[in-house]
Order: C-alpha cells, then sequence, then structure tokens
C-alpha cells in the first residue's frame, strides 16, 4: 500500500552523499542503462516503525540495518551513506508517513530503503551514479496463515547461494532466483523452501527470505553465517534474548538430518519476526515440530515485540524513539 511520502539521496562514483531530501512518493527516473537495470547493482534493506501505546513511534535497531547496507555495499563496489545519514533518513521517511503506522497491535510500518547503481552504463563495470531512496508501506503479518506455523521444503534441487558469492549481503540478485522454488512449493501446499548448502547438499542454510533455528532441550542451534547466510537483525537479536533468558545458543553447520530429531523450528526475519515452524518435509518425509501456547518460539516472539512496541523495558538499548 503506499504511503505519501519517499526519500531520495543520490551520489556520484567516488563521492559522498550530500544531503537527501524527502518529495511525494511516485515514480523513478532511470536510464535504460542503469547499472542497476542491466546488472543488478542494487541492495536493500528492511526495518519497522512502531506505533507505542502513548502514540509515540519507535524504530528497533536500524543502526544494524545501516551497517549492512555498508557491509553490502562494499561487497557491490556501491558507496553507502553513513550509518547517521541512514538512520536520519529513517527518521524523516518514519514521521512523513506516521499517519500510516498502525495502532499497537495491529500492524507496523515496513521501511524500505534502497541503494542502487542509479547511473548509464553499458560496459561492465561500477555505474558513474548511485541512489539511495526509501519508501514504506503498512503491514501486518508476511505469511497469508497469519501466526499459524510455517509448512517447509528442503530443496536440494535449487541452491540460494554458494561459496564465495553474495549469499551474505542483502543485494536484489539474491531474491529473483529463489522465486522458482518458491513457486514449485506453494503450488504443492508448501508455506516456503528451505535451502541446503551448495557445496554439500547436507546442510541446512536458510529458508528464502528468513534465518532458521532448532530447539533440542535447553540447546537452541542455528547456522552459522559463513558468507552464504545472511546476517538477519532480528536473527542476532533472538540469539541475544534467548542467552538472556539462560538458553545455550549455538551457531553451526547443521546437518539436515538432526530436523528429524528436533524438538522444535523457528523462523526470523524482519517481516516474519519469529515464526514456529509446523512441519518441514524433506525427501518425502514429513517431520512435525511443537507448536502449541508454551513453545519456546512463542517466548521469544512476545519478547521480542514486547520491546520492538516499548510494552517491556528495553534493557539491550535497541530501540530508537522518534521526538
Amino acid at each position: 500500500m503506499p504511503t505519501d511520502y519517499m526519500y531520495v539521496m543520490k551520489c556520484s562514483e567516488n563521492d559522498r552523499y550530500k544531503e537527501g531530501k524527502i518529495s511525494r512518493y511516485g515514480n523513478i527516473e532511470l536510464s535504460p542503462s542503469a547499472g542497476v537495470l542491466n546488472y543488478g547493482q542494487g541492495l536493500f534493506e528492511g526495518l519497522k516503525a512502531y506505533r507505542k501505546e502513548s502514540g509515540g513511534l519507535l524504530l528497533f535497531r536500524p543502526d544494524q540495518n545501516a551497517m549492512r547496507m555498508k557491509f553490502g555495499a562494499e561487497r557491490m563496489c556501491m558507496p553507502a551513506p553513513s550509518v547517521d545519514q541512514f538512520i536520519d533518513a529513517v527518521k524523516q521517511i518514519t514521521v512523513a508517513n506516521k499517519r500510516w503506522v498502525p495502532p499497537p497491535g495491529k500492524g507496523s510500518l515496513y521501511i524500505r530503503p534502497l541503494l542502487m547503481g542509479s547511473g548509464p552504463i553499458l560496459g561492465l563495470a561500477p555505474a558513474p551514479e548511485y541512489m539511495f531512496l526509501i519508501y514504506a508501506s503498512p503491514v501486518r503479518n508476511y505469511f497469508k496463515e497469519g501466526s499459524a506455523p510455517l509448512n517447509l521444503y528442503v530443496d536440494d534441487e535449487y541452491d540460494r547461494a554458494s561459496r564465495g558469492g553474495a549469499g551474505g549481503v542483502k543485494t536484489i540478485t539474491n531474491y529473483a532466483p529463489v522465486l522458482k522454488a518458491i513457486m514449485s512449493a506453494k503450488g504443492r501446499g508448501f508455506s516456503d523452501v528451505l535451502y541446503l548448502d551448495s557445496m554439500n547438499k547436507k546442510y541446512l542454510e536458510e529458508v528464502s527470505s528468513c534465518n532458521i533455528f532448532l530447539v533440542k532441550d535447553k540447546v537452541i542451534s542455528t547456522p552459522a553465517t559463513n558468507g552464504t547466510i545472511l546476517s538477519g537483525v532480528t536473527r542476532k537479536s533472538i540469539i541475544e534474548i534467548a542467552r538472556d533468558l539462560g538458553y545455550q545458543v549455538e551457531e553451526r553447520a547443521i546437518p539436515v538430518e538432526e530436523l528429524m530429531y528436533a524438538d522444535e523450528v523457528f523462523c526470523t526475519g524482519t517481516a516474519v519476526v519469529v515464526a514456529p515452524v509446523g512441519s518441514i518435509t524433506y525427501k518425502d518425509k514429513k517431520v512435525e515440530f511443537r507448536t502449541d501456547a508454551e513453545a519456546l518460539s512463542r517466548k521469544l516472539y512476545n519478547t521480542l515485540v514486547g520491546i520492538q512496541m516499548g510494552v517491556i523495558e528495553d534493557k539491550f538499548g535497541w530501540t530508537v524513539e522518534i521526538e
């Protein structure tokens, strides 16, 4: 759903970003030979603004998104806005579209920063000009089932990322290639796809747009970010919350066979937040997991959302209030 305003800031190659501006939401003009259109030189981020019971607005860890964009921009040979510029722009777009932030508990304002090679370039090289753009949209739950458990399919045919590639950064080129696998899985009644490592087809990586966690007794395991897995902000936050609650959290290589013995499985991401997985199908074998009200994923979800909405004390210093 389009909101009222977007934010745009431009930069030429080997220069720094100057002051950006808020403008009415609308189409942008690009050269047919823009780097982003021809060679996929682009990144995006995703974060949310929440409305407190008092009416105030909160952002959740925008500095982490800013730093991840800088990391990704270096990989994609693009100049990135500074952390301060990024956060200031996110605040501006949130305030400009504040009437679109849903009431407490009804959703959030999803904020989508884009960084793209907007300048014309015919030969394969970095673009001569770059655009940093942010737009926003009010959202509810990411998956159409709402809070219903996810039903995942382990795909051992398609790869999401490979060693030495760009799987560890949020480049736009990581997403269209998974559409084939997603559409195939959804056509068979699954919610999404869980990918394996491209080298061995043995270790868990991530779901199409979120990270995955396994729970066995008091131990939580998640695949280590080794260059092929995106380091999610929600993933990082859940690890810290879980450890604070007394759980042991392991970041390691996880063989796909461990799914057969897990008590619980859940996904994390800015869009999905914390989503319980009801079942996973691998090589025609379906394994079901705990998803009741006492499941750990529900406890972690309630804690994280409570912090994001200002209902639970933020002892981690993660939230940023917009004056």
